[in-house]
C-alpha cells in the first residue's frame, strides 16, 4: 500500500482474521468467500512487508470493500460470527486504503 508499514500490517492482519474465520470461530459459514478474499487481502499485505512490491492502495480497498459486502452478497448474513468478521476486517482494510490511497494521491499533487 505505502510507505509506512503498519498499514500494510493491518491489511494482512484483517485478511489472516478473514481467512481463518471459517475454520476457527464461523462454524464453517460463508467459507469461501471469507478465505479467498481473506488470502487475497493477505497476500496484499504481506508482499510489501517482505519487500517486494504490493497490491497498489485502491486494489486492496477494492478487495476489502468486496470482503465487507460478502455478507449480503453470499446471504450469510444472519450467521454472526462470519458476518462479523467480514464487516470488520473489511471495513477497517478498507479505511486504512482508502487513506492510503488519497494521502499518496495528495501528496502527489
Amino acid at each position: 500500500m505505502g510507505k509506512l508499514a503498519w498499514e500494510d500490517a493491518v491489511t494482512f492482519v484483517a485478511g489472516l482474521a478473514a481467512l481463518v474465520a471459517p475454520d476457527l470461530w464461523a462454524n464453517g459459514y460463508g467459507r469461501l468467500p471469507l478465505m479467498v478474499l481473506g488470502a487475497l487481502l493477505l497476500v496484499a499485505g504481506l508482499f510489501p512487508l517482505l519487500g517486494a512490491a504490493g497490491a497498489a492502495a485502491w486494489t486492496t480497498t477494492a478487495l476489502a470493500l468486496l470482503l465487507f459486502v460478502s455478507p449480503w452478497a453470499w446471504q450469510f448474513d444472519g450467521q454472526r460470527a462470519a458476518a462479523w468478521t467480514a464487516w470488520i476486517a473489511g471495513g477497517v482494510a478498507a479505511i486504512v486504503g482508502l487513506w492510503v490511497a488519497f494521502r499518496t494521491r495528495t501528496a502527489k499533487s
